[in-house]
């Protein structure tokens, strides 16, 4: 059995055209919409990543200076106090002795 398409009207090819490129834009949208959705997923993985990367070293550079800073006010200097010491090379720097207010060198203000 052949098919005619001459004995088919032209409103009936008409009407299957616009139907078969309704199909193809269909299924262009639902195409861009997927791969848009899969470039959104990646890019929030990406950024969580990223995110915690960043999170986690500065988390760790604050444990560590906490360290640092615990471990240095247990260090006892030889001679005296750690603020005795610093006092003491405060002055030497200035060229004169000053008196202190415990670990920094006072200051005087005069008018000028």
């Amino acid at each position: 059995m052949q098919f005619d398409l001459s004995a088919v009207e032209t409103a009936t090819l008409v009407f299957i055209g616009t139907l078969m490129f309704a199909l193809v834009l269909t299924v262009f949208v639902m195409t861009a919409s997927f791969a848009a959705m899969v470039l959104v997923g990646v890019g929030r993985l990406a950024w969580l990543i990223a995110a915690n990367i960043l999170l986690g070293l500065v988390h760790g550079i604050n444990h560590a200076w906490d360290r640092l800073v615990h471990h240095a006010a247990r260090v006892e200097l030889p001679g005296g106090s750690a603020g005795d010491f610093v006092g003491d090379i405060a002055a030497e720097i200035m060229g004169q002795s000053a008196p202190s207010t415990g670990t920094y060198p006072r200051v005087v203000l005069r008018d000028s």
